[in-house]
């Protein structure tokens, strides 16, 4: 760490602080500032958090269902850095530094519950099959005008037509803050492909790269949330990864490519002997299939995320799979040549990518250890169709929560810790009345 760190000042400066980074289980950031000339005290172990920052709700609260807290005593845990995760952050005033940072657990051992080290168990898994993963991340996002309260509705900006699929002009108009998201991603070591105007009014794509570091790519599409809001805000506008803002207009997805190399660099997915899938990627694709409906409270993790998963919304809900389909959950963008893989559909843009990755990576272990039935392709005539996602939250968290298969891809103790989060979510948000219940019913029955 200390290399990392003087390697950091030559190229940087000595920053002013360091912005020290733990994801939550919501992937929401969250952690202290370390005066920048204080590492010492981090590396020694002397920064802690209470061991419960993993796990609170959405909301900000603790849960007492997940057995962590005040009820045990709210005990810390030491804050540990993630190598080579330090980055200037080059949109803050000043010399300002970011540093992920892992947490032990109140007894000095690695976390169950890190949704980072949960990723981190489940690549080792394919490792030890001789297997490694290669992932990319397609993220979506809606830039929207200034709002003076948090309650009010986003609207976009000026002269943003309704579909502006593709729309180099209108990318044209938002040339300063798409062009220093490129650059700060840049500074930071985030490796973007390519950006496009998505469908809806002010929603744009950025691209990411294929990697073989899996952890790498779950990292990049965390940091690159927090550094679009940061970016956008310094242009004096919102910016939201948000599932669906708009009822009338496309969400927010995060599509992820996958393929899988063998010890030699050779791509097990690779079909040499004609267009179609080979037997390992049929595989691979059924377990993705046949575990969807159990993780979907980890594609969908909050209320709004099931607005996506309604007829008509511009997003595939179904476990189905196709040929180069977008309409499909699946997608066969290629299956022939180093580049067969399959993209999932499925998640919005508003989720932990960490265990997106855990859990597509583990349905598609799944597949390849047990080969189970794969239906036909939704391009097949023969073809029927399949059973679609649920659009009931409570639903999808009871169904992880009773989950066998969510326990061995995450640990029992994850999916208890989860489970119990999202049933607070679910009694909080669920239980609010809303303004349209007032406006329609509160005069009139």
């Amino acid at each position: 760490m200390k290399e990392e760190y003087e390697a950091y000042c030559a190229a940087h400066g000595r920053p002013e602080r360091i912005e020290l980074m733990l994801s939550d289980i919501n992937a929401v950031l969250r952690g202290k500032w370390l005066p920048g000339d204080a590492l010492g005290k981090l590396t020694s172990g002397a920064v802690r958090l209470p061991y419960s920052t993993y796990a609170p709700a959405i909301m900000g609260n603790e849960v007492e269902a997940t057995g962590l807290g005040i009820v045990v005593g709210d005990p810390d845990g030491a804050l540990v850095p993630v190598k080579g995760s330090l980055r200037p952050v080059p949109w803050m005033p000043g010399t300002v530094a970011q540093m992920q940072v892992e947490m032990l657990t109140p007894e000095g051992q690695a976390s169950p519950i890190s949704p980072r080290g949960i990723l981190e168990r489940m690549v080792d898994r394919f490792t030890a099959h001789g297997w490694h993963p290669v992932v990319a991340t397609e993220l979506e996002f809606f830039l929207l005008r200034p709002r003076s309260k948090a309650y009010d509705a986003p609207k976009p900006p000026v002269r943003t037509p309704a579909a502006q699929n593709y729309d180099l002009e209108v990318v044209a108009r938002q040339e300063a803050i798409l062009t220093e998201i490129l650059r700060a991603c840049d500074v930071q070591g985030l490796e973007t492909d390519t950006l496009i105007a998505e469908y809806g009014p002010g929603q744009f794509e950025v691209n990411f790269h294929h990697t073989g570091d899996v952890l790498a790519a779950a990292d990049t599409a965390l940091l690159f949330r927090r550094l679009v809001r940061g970016v956008v805000a310094k242009h004096g506008m919102e910016a939201t990864f948000m599932a669906k803002p708009y009822a009338d207009a496309p969400g927010n997805g995060m599509h992820v490519h996958a393929s899988v190399l063998d010890d030699t660099g050779e791509n097990i997915f690779n079909h040499q002997a004609g267009p179609a899938p080979s037997a390992t990627l049929k595989n691979a694709v059924a377990g993705v299939l046949a575990t969807m409906e159990e993780l979907q409270a980890i594609f969908a993790p909050h209320m709004n995320s099931y607005r996506r998963f309604q007829p008509m919304s511009f997003a595939p809900s179904t476990p189905d799979w196709g040929l180069d389909n977008r309409a499909a959950g699946v997608r066969l963008p290629e299956v022939t040549g180093p580049g067969a893989r399959l993209e999932h559909r499925i998640s919005g843009a508003d989720v932990n990518p960490y265990l997106v990755l855990t859990a597509i990576l583990g349905g598609m272990m799944h597949g390849l250890e047990t080969a189970p039935d794969l239906p036909l392709p939704i391009d097949d005539p023969a073809s029927e169709p399949a059973q679609r996602l649920g659009h009931d939250w409570f639903d999808a968290v009871e169904r992880f929560a009773a989950s066998d298969r969510a326990a061995e891809m995450f640990g029992t103790e994850f999916r208890d810790v989860y489970a119990a989060v999202k049933h607070d979510e679910v009694q909080t948000l669920t239980g609010m009345i809303t303004p349209v219940e007032y406006q329609y019913y509160l005069s009139r029955l």
